[in-house]
């Protein structure tokens, strides 16, 4: 949301100094964790600070099973499979919370649709109150069968409620996303409401338009006569298009979003850091912003992308347990105030390796952002300057690590297995199978026994057991004893030797 449009809502709005967001990420670190840990299927994407997506389709699923439809009002909620004393106390008499759509009067407990959604606001109602009670924070949330309607309905009644809806039907799901402007539906971006809008009006409109002034419903796009998922295809496809893309918005118009939610990870997918400007118009200050930037990513890349090292002999050693391999620096120019064209407020992005030297954890982080900034960023800044000469008037600059590459960790997360937290392991972990030198002499004195049962010891017997005690024969032509089975080849060799 802008900021001209939060003051139109909230014209009393306090502005604080914002710029170092450590409190707000190391927070919400912790509050998506706490949600997560409720997640069998470990589905749990994460939006931002403030968002998580849920898939709790399968705590829903077993609750459903374990429900006695003969004492809704108390009910018990089962928040693991395997002990079942943890959970919680609930009145499924009616959904928690507000609802959209036609609720009816008693519980339908024909109708597995109502039951999954009367279980889901449960659910719902108990995380909301955890996160309040444990760790003082309000929130809302939407309660539905996909990502694009919870996201819809979650909007109903902020910041401090949660919303159901209660769609039963394709039509009911179709009403309700009918009343929502373009530009408030997820997944549909700016430009593409752009289009969509200015094909239905048949006129060209501005581009600075916000989601609060959005002219054209899903509604009137939807029953418009020529929008079909083949005309959207054409008309928003093109040069970097996502492939598809009218066959998704045209699911958007209907309610029907089959993105699936992310598992949750330890590592980000990438980082990055960016500030807005004025206008910076020189190199030596765009320098300097470059090297503030770079000093804050790699702070968060130490914080986001390492653990300390159980396996090291130095206390407070730590280790990368993710590499991004691509650095990205991408800009946002002022437009010019003379030009014929409209404004475009578009990004451009050039990206490189990222040199290897950001990972020593033993540099000094401000002398790592001055050697990235010579080194990578600048000339990838150089191969944003379409012009020789070209002036700047930056009004963003965002650089950003991507394309991560997991390291060797000792849990599911990583690419493999930490092979020197092994080796200095394998005595705790071998210990079931290791042989003592007690047990060996043990089993030496039982092996010995049981051969002196088998062949006693007479110290009055002569008998020498060898070659000579087997049933022999003397070779007539030399005299040596040869055993009986041999005699045949013995006399053959002297045979042969005459």
């Amino acid at each position: 949301m802008l900021i001209s449009e939060a003051k139109k809502i909230c014209p009393d709005l306090v502005l604080i100094d914002g710029e170092d967001l450590t409190p707000f990420r190391d927070m919400s670190k912790v509050l998506f964790n706490f949600l997560r840990s409720h997640s069998w299927n470990g589905k749990a994407e994460r939006l931002g600070f403030d968002e998580v997506f849920l898939d709790v389709t399968d705590i829903i699923e077993y609750n459903m099973f374990c429900l006695n439809r003969a004492s809704m009002a108390e009910s018990f909620f089962y928040l693991s499979k395997k002990d079942p004393e943890l959970g919680f106390a609930c009145d499924l008499t009616s959904i928690a919370g507000c609802v959209v759509g036609a609720a009816p009067e008693r519980v339908d407990l024909e109708s597995p649709i109502y039951l999954r959604h009367l279980l889901g606001s449960h659910l719902a109602q108990y995380l909301r109150l955890k996160l309040e009670q444990d760790f003082g924070y309000t929130s809302t949330c939407g309660i539905s069968t996909n990502k694009l309607l919870s996201k819809l309905v979650g909007s109903k009644n902020k910041p401090q409620n949660q919303t159901t809806l209660l769609a039963l039907t394709d039509d009911d799901i179709i009403n309700f996303v009918d009343g929502h402007k373009l530009r408030t539906i997820p997944g549909m971006g700016s430009k593409i409401t752009h289009l969509l809008e200015a094909h239905i009006l048949s006129k060209e409109l501005d581009q600075d338009l916000g989601p609060f002034d959005s002219l054209v419903t899903a509604r009137e796009a939807r029953l418009h006569p020529t929008v079909t998922p083949s005309f959207l295809e054409t008309l928003l496809g093109g040069p970097g298009a996502e492939r598809g893309v009218g066959l998704r918005v045209w699911g958007f118009l209907h309610g029907v979003d089959p993105t699936e939610v992310k598992e949750a990870t330890d590592v980000p997918s990438q980082i990055s850091i960016e500030d807005t400007y004025k206008g910076l118009e020189t190199v030596p200050r765009i320098t300097e912003e470059l090297h503030k930037l770079s000093c804050s990513l790699i702070r968060r890349m130490r914080v986001d992308l390492s653990v300390l090292d159980d396996g090291s002999d130095i206390p407070g050693s730590r280790k990368w347990i993710a590499r991004p391999r691509t650095l990205r620096l991408s800009i946002r120019s002022w437009p010019k105030s003379d030009a014929s064209q409209p404004r475009d407020f578009s990004r451009v992005s050039r990206s490189g390796p990222l040199p290897s030297f950001v990972f020593d954890f033993k540099a000094d982080i401000d002398e790592i952002a001055q050697q990235l900034v010579a080194e990578a960023l600048l000339p990838l800044l150089r191969r944003l300057q379409s012009e020789k000469g070209q002036t700047w008037n930056l009004q963003l600059i965002n650089i950003c690590a991507a394309n991560m590459v997991a390291g060797a960790t000792g849990d599911k997360m990583g690419a493999g297995r930490d092979i020197a937290t092994m080796f200095k392991r394998q005595d705790e972990v071998l210990a079931p199978w290791k042989i003592t030198s007690d047990a060996i002499d043990e089993n030496d004195q039982i092996m010995e026994n049981e051969m002196e049962s088998i062949v006693p010891e007479d110290p009055d017997s002569d008998t020498d057991i060898s070659w000579e005690a087997t049933d022999n024969s003397i070779c007539a032509t030399c005299g040596h004893s040869i055993p009986s089975f041999a005699l045949s080849a013995h006399s053959r060799y002297h045979e042969l030797g005459e």
